[in-house]
């Protein structure tokens, strides 16, 4: 270890899915800031596109051969990361999940996140109300999903969303089994614009006549919006997604999203700074949420067409709580 490393005697890693997301920039600046205050040592690491997972296992491995005291990650396969997660706190490191809960969630020491089927669910309801019964009824849905290895985050919001507008789950553990009509299909987006137009196109090729989609995250909403205005579908698809970044705020406003739950990845990564710190210092533990079996660092919906029954705010108090 570096002589900085040994007098502060406290270090940690940061292991996100890429360091191009504004949700991932964010989280690295949270960790940043609450490392300096704290007077951690903090190594960043990233993988190279979402889905990136041999880069985050071998970034696991530098971690430990390091000596630091704890790892903080989002895991891009949240069961393939688990016997590298497990070595890891064999080897005595404190682990603690961010975002991404890893499956099972209790193969990490604790995982600090939004509540991802209930920000999925937030913008299910939101959509539903948008539509009236009768939309409902007839809604074609295109689900623009994260990767086809389905990590944790992905299914949650996938389900969450299904389960708010109204369509019966079938395994509420993966997507992609539910048998109701109203889902056209679903496509993978990797999490970003590229990955959202291709999806979007895709899924309009099986039909036209989409009316309504739901995406991972705000970077393949805005993908999907560019297909479907290239097919001249721009202005009569309702848009759902998850975020809360200021260029999605900054959509919503401009009405190329519909609605989007907002996270707080900052506060996420503070917060897990802080654990990896008093875990060094006294071996305590972070406490879940009670009720639930991770911390939840919230949610809420970000809308400038409010409808009965789910709560929301408008995108400039959304702004004033963006990240990116």
């Amino acid at each position: 270890m570096s002589s900085t490393a040994m007098a502060q005697d406290v270090s940690a890693c940061l292991i996100t899915k890429t360091d191009t997301n504004p949700f991932f920039v964010k989280m690295k600046e949270g960790a940043e800031a609450k490392a300096a205050e704290l007077g951690v040592t903090l190594k960043s690491f990233a993988g190279k596109i979402d889905g990136d997972h041999e880069t985050q296992v071998a970034a696991i491995e530098t971690c430990i051969a390091d000596g630091a005291s704890g790892i903080l990650i989002t895991a891009s396969d949240t069961s393939a990361i688990v016997q590298s997660v497990q070595k890891a706190r064999d080897a005595g490191l404190v682990v603690i999940a961010l975002d991404t809960p890893l499956t099972p969630i209790d193969a990490a020491d604790a995982t600090f996140a939004t509540d991802n089927f209930i920000a999925g669910e937030l913008i299910g309801k939101w959509a539903a109300g948008k539509l009236g019964a009768d939309g409902v009824a007839n809604a074609k849905i295109a689900m623009l999903d994260l990767a086809v290895s389905q990590p944790s985050v992905d299914v949650l919001r996938d389900q969450g969303f299904l389960q708010g507008f109204g369509i019966d789950l079938g395994d509420p553990n993966k997507w992609g089994d539910e048998t109701d009509p109203r889902i056209v299909g679903h496509d993978v987006t990797a999490g970003n614009e590229e990955g959202g137009r291709k999806a979007m196109e895709n899924l309009l090729a099986k039909d036209p006549m989409i009316n309504v989609v739901y995406t991972i995250n705000e970077p393949s909403a805005a993908g999907a919006y560019e297909a479907l205005k290239s097919f001249g579908r721009e202005n009569d698809v309702l848009i759902v997604s998850v975020d809360g970044g200021c260029p999605g705020v900054a959509n919503v406003k401009d009405g190329v999203i519909g609605a989007t739950s907002q996270q707080y990845p900052l506060q996420m990564a503070a917060l897990g700074v802080e654990a990896i710190k008093a875990w060094a210092d006294s071996g305590a533990k972070p406490e879940p949420t009670p009720g639930k079996d991770f911390f939840d660092t919230g949610v809420k919906l970000v809308t400038d067409e409010p409808v009965d029954g789910v709560e929301s705010i408008d995108s400039t108090e959304g702004a004033a709580l963006c990240w990116g």
